[in-house]
């Protein structure tokens, strides 16, 4: 048994257009960026209900995107539920996985993100 949700949906965007973009979401939000402290690769805009937006700096060669994250008390159980329903692994890194839906899109499995979210929000799976 283990619990997972949908917990964040992240703008990914290449560092040529991350910062400008950032202002832009977050101000959508009627916020200003908060760079993470612990990890500059990501920005906290703000939350959509209870999930939480956040800007994510990619590579000059990447596409700016949309993707999701799922989090997860058991990242492991969590692969194997979603590879279940049609998804694939794109790459595994041990504690977290880049996956894609059926029709490509990528979408992240991760630890529990939002732990003050998490336990409310989260679906118990068998």
């Amino acid at each position: 048994m283990h619990r997972s949700r949908i917990g964040l949906l992240l703008v990914d965007h290449p560092t040529s257009t991350h910062d400008h973009a950032m202002t832009f979401w977050a101000g959508v939000q009627g916020l200003e960026p908060e760079p993470d402290s612990s990890d500059p690769t990501f920005t906290h805009l703000g939350k959509l209900g209870a999930v939480v937006l956040e800007g994510q700096r990619l590579g000059d060669d990447d596409q700016a995107r949309l993707h999701l994250d799922i989090e997860t008390d058991d990242v492991r159980a969590e692969i194997d539920r979603v590879t279940s329903l049609g998804a694939r692994v794109i790459s595994d890194h041990d504690t977290w996985a880049v996956m894609a839906d059926p029709g490509g899109v990528p979408f992240c499995v991760v630890p529990i993100q939002s732990p003050e979210l998490f336990g409310a929000e989260a679906h118990t799976w068998n």
